[in-house]
């Protein structure tokens, strides 16, 4: 099993996505409280069943004890289906645990996705406790049950969106180092936002942001004729030639 469990999908129109794929204790953890919310619900109707069936009328307490069959069998298959269609593919739970359901491609599933996958719940079950389930899982690279395989669908961690701030360049350029380069670097859209994502990245030790500086500032560095001195701070510079004006505020671009 890759311990990378992030998956990236590429539209039609060459856009790239990457969700991350929920594990099994974080889905579990998900299905529980759906789980508990669903014996609230049918705690809360057989209650109100049993209050009126104290009135002791025969038809009326079989009809109360039947209604609450339907009660549980709606609950217990129709509940992940609609929240998932309604909710696009979130539960109670797994919106609590800021996970959802979508197509392998990226796409929010439909009503016939979420009907596949909630069938063979029944089989991920067996023979208890959802064994099959789990090890269908554990052995898959996006943790994907069988409902899941056949649906073609998978369980991802919704990350929280934060509008990144601006670059910065940190230290400011001094006179001289952005009329070096070309007023409009010879960039593409792919390559501006590679080079933004590598600067954004805080995660990376400073010989491995050193090496990958290296290689790509020598390929921007023989396209424009210039020469590129410390890799970091070049690839730095040419971003703020091209996006450019500097920003009063934003993050910063250390080397």
């Amino acid at each position: 099993m890759a311990l990378d469990n992030t998956s990236e999908v590429e539209t039609p129109e060459r856009i790239r996505f990457r969700y991350r794929a929920a594990g099994p204790v974080r889905r579990a953890f998900a299905w529980l409280l759906d789980v508990l919310i669903r014996f609230a619900i049918a705690i809360a109707i057989g209650m109100v069943l049993a209050a009126v069936s104290a009135i002791k009328f025969d038809d009326l307490s079989q009809a109360s004890m039947g209604f609450f069959l339907v009660v549980l069998f709606v609950l217990e298959w129709g509940y992940n289906l609609a929240f998932e269609t309604l909710w696009n593919g979130a539960s109670p739970g797994k919106r609590a645990f800021g996970l959802r359901v979508v197509k392998e491609g990226g796409f929010p599933i439909g009503f016939l996705d979420s009907v596949l996958r909630n069938l063979l719940r029944a089989a991920d079950w067996l023979p208890a406790g959802y064994v099959i389930g789990l090890t269908v899982m554990v052995g898959d690279t996006r943790f994907r049950r069988l409902g899941d395989r056949v649906a073609g669908t998978m369980v991802v961690v919704e990350d929280r969106v934060r509008v990144s701030e601006s670059l910065k360049l940190d230290p400011p350029a001094a006179p001289g180092e952005l009329e070096a380069l070309p007023a409009r670097p010879p960039l593409s859209a792919d390559e501006l936002e590679a080079l933004e994502l590598f600067l954004r990245r805080g995660d990376l030790s400073p010989p491995r942001r050193l090496e990958l500086a290296e290689m790509t500032a020598a390929i921007f560095a023989r396209r424009m004729g210039v020469l590129t001195g410390d890799p970091v701070r070049f690839l730095a510079l040419v971003y703020e030639r091209a996006v450019g004006a500097r920003r009063p505020q934003g993050q910063l671009v250390r080397r």
